[in-house]
């Protein structure tokens, strides 16, 4: 399925995105790696990937017509965690693409639909002599050949036929963050998320520890009430939540 660049960077400051389409790559995510750019804002989009990489080593399932894409630029200071943003960004796209109020947020990086996994974050850091590239990979679930029980796509939405006009929405709304930052963004994303008040299990290597979602911090921590009085709060490298999705 080959990419309709015109419709990818509509609208975008050309002077500031490289952009770089594949058939098939093993990871848009390790190409961003190995490649730089003269450009701010490198990008790197394939129809399919070998080796698509979730969260911890997990692999990401990429087969011909979904979204995988990769954003890597110089690791700059931002006043909230881009994997936070970068929720946020995706699923605000999504909505407006697909004209939809439904599409969650799962803390710290899936996007929710029907309680159904659709798509994920993973950013990467790639250090230098002399600088730091950060890599913000995105997979999105447009149409699935196979699905395990806790995975969704948007095949009934045609989602295929509109991936280049969901990438230029992501790559549109990662210019504003750059340029204007993201304000109200914890609420923004307590607005989204899907376990809201809800009580969840939270698994930390060996321990599972349960107890009421409260949102975020200022550093995009989850914070957990274990008992009343008793806050404890998790990084994203630290947990993964459990019971969430629709089976």
């Amino acid at each position: 399925m080959q990419f309709n660049e015109e419709i990818i960077l509509k609208g975008l400051n050309l002077a500031n995105f490289e952009l770089k389409t594949h058939q098939l790559i093993d990871s848009t995510n390790d190409e961003c790696k190995r490649i730089s750019s003269n450009k701010d804002i490198l990008v790197i989009t394939a129809d399919k990937q070998t080796m698509g990489k979730g969260r911890k080593g997990k692999k990401w399932h990429s087969p011909e017509g979904n979204i995988s894409l990769s954003i890597a630029f110089a690791d700059r200071e931002f006043d909230l965690p881009i994997s936070i943003a970068t929720g946020i960004l995706v699923k605000d796209a999504l909505t407006e693409v697909f004209n939809l109020d439904s599409i969650k947020l799962k803390w710290p990086n899936d996007l929710v639909f029907e309680k159904k996994k659709i798509g994920g974050i993973l950013v990467e850091k790639e250090v230098f002599s002399n600088y730091t590239k950060a890599i913000v990979g995105i997979g999105i679930n447009l149409e699935l050949d196979k699905k395990e029980s806790w995975w969704g796509d948007f095949g009934d939405l045609n989602g295929k036929n509109l991936r280049d006009k969901i990438i230029n929405k992501i790559l549109v709304k990662f210019e504003a963050l750059f340029r204007d930052g993201l304000n109200d963004w914890k609420n923004l994303w307590n607005q989204s998320c899907i376990h809201n008040d809800a009580i969840i299990s939270v698994a930390r290597n060996d321990e599972i520890i349960k107890g009421k979602y409260l949102g975020i911090n200022d550093s995009g921590e989850l914070l957990l009430e274990k008992k009343i009085g008793e806050i404890i709060s998790f990084s994203s490298g630290e947990v993964s939540i459990k019971g969430i999705y629709n089976k």
